[in-house]
């Protein structure tokens, strides 16, 4: 105890705020919050809201699980052989979740088991999850047999490694899992402790599928943010413009519609040429490309000109921070000339989307 004068001080407040003891939260769930503490500092201020959080991780991971087994147990999941077709997302699981295998042998190789236990919480949740589970079902609900043989092998092999990668922070729940899992797999040894632990494989590392996908999310989040800003229904479809497309933008467009208009509720996606303004929309701006919902039956004007002048004003706050740093003589005089593209690259960024959203005012103001 950091100070034990303190002692009984504590125990009172504790029973206080605990008066029925602490409620059971799972070995598991215990575990992962121990290693996610164990930072290099000698003192641990223990946080139940943590505990509470690992506990809903490992909620997250079994509810994952069962998704997972009820499209594949029965089904043909490519481990006997057959064709396999993996889609866009597929390919971008397995670089994820490879290029997390390194980074969490890296973190136990050096014993920073709270570094460990981040990486796995990051990939499970916010990848897996979140992510991963959500981009298979436009393969589940309508893909050819060679493209669900090649998502069902994609989910039980992610899911079949991800569990052993776990299974030293949180032993109980993967090793419980991994015994229904095991059987897709056509494994046979009797317990998960004596599988080898996963190694990073390269080959698997898809760079152009990791890009394509990142671009894919932040359209997705673009217009699933457009729709809560201007209260529009979740499940109303809607119809997305895109203006000042890159090539690779609107090849990325043109390849992945369906999971565009699945994942983003949008009934129709129309790539506009640069010059043409198009209708009163709603825009966001991704890698200089704009995301335009035209707004004819759904727009309030006075809140969309709040919205746009919000918007430009965080813009100018940006390019005002930037601007200082590099009028600053020291800053220029001692950092990279690496460093000091990248922000001057940042500042014609900024200034660009300032521009377009100004347009944008001007639009809806017209109205």
């Amino acid at each position: 105890m950091m100070q034990p004068q303190l002692a009984d001080k504590i125990r009172k407040r504790t029973e206080k705020q605990f008066p029925n003891g602490i409620e059971p939260h799972g070995t598991d769930a215990l575990r992962f919050t121990l290693a996610a503490l164990a930072s290099t500092g000698r003192d641990i201020n223990w946080d139940m809201k943590r505990l509470e959080g690992y506990r809903n991780f490992c909620n997250k991971l079994w509810n994952a699980s069962r998704f997972v087994l009820m499209n594949t147990e029965g089904q043909d999941c490519g481990f006997n052989g057959g064709e396999m077709t993996l889609s866009l997302a597929d390919r971008w699981i397995l670089a994820e979740f490879n290029q997390t295998i390194k980074a969490y042998r890296e973190a136990l190789d050096s014993f920073r088991f709270d570094i460990a236990a981040g990486i796995l919480y990051e990939f499970t949740w916010n990848q897996f999850c979140d992510w991963y589970l959500e981009l298979t079902k436009p393969v589940m609900n309508g893909g050819t047999e060679a493209e669900l043989r090649g998502t069902r092998h994609t989910l039980v092999t992610v899911l079949e490694g991800l569990l052993r990668l776990a299974h030293p922070i949180i032993p109980f729940i993967t090793e419980t899992i991994w015994q229904r899992v095991k059987v897709l797999c056509g494994i046979t040894a009797d317990t998960i402790m004596l599988q080898p632990f996963p190694q990073y494989d390269a080959s698997q590392v898809d760079e152009a599928a990791l890009a394509d996908t990142e671009w894919l999310k932040q359209a997705i989040v673009a217009v699933r943010n457009i729709r809560a800003e201007m209260n529009i229904a979740p499940g109303k479809p809607l119809e997305l413009l895109l203006r000042g497309c890159s090539a690779d933008a609107e090849r990325r467009v043109n390849e992945n519609r369906g999971f565009l208009q699945t994942l983003a509720r949008l009934e129709s996606i129309t790539v506009l040429p640069a010059d043409d303004k198009g209708p009163v929309s709603v825009a966001k701006i991704i890698d200089g490309a704009e995301l335009l919902i035209p707004m004819a039956g759904l727009i309030n004007k006075e809140d969309e000109l709040a919205r746009l002048a919000k918007e430009v004003a965080k813009i100018e706050g940006e390019i005002s921070r930037i601007e200082n740093k590099l009028a600053n003589e020291g800053f220029v005089a001692r950092a990279p000339e690496a460093v000091i593209a990248k922000e001057r690259e940042k500042l014609e960024g900024y200034a660009e989307a300032k521009a377009k959203l100004i347009e944008q005012q001007a639009v809806i103001a017209a109205l």
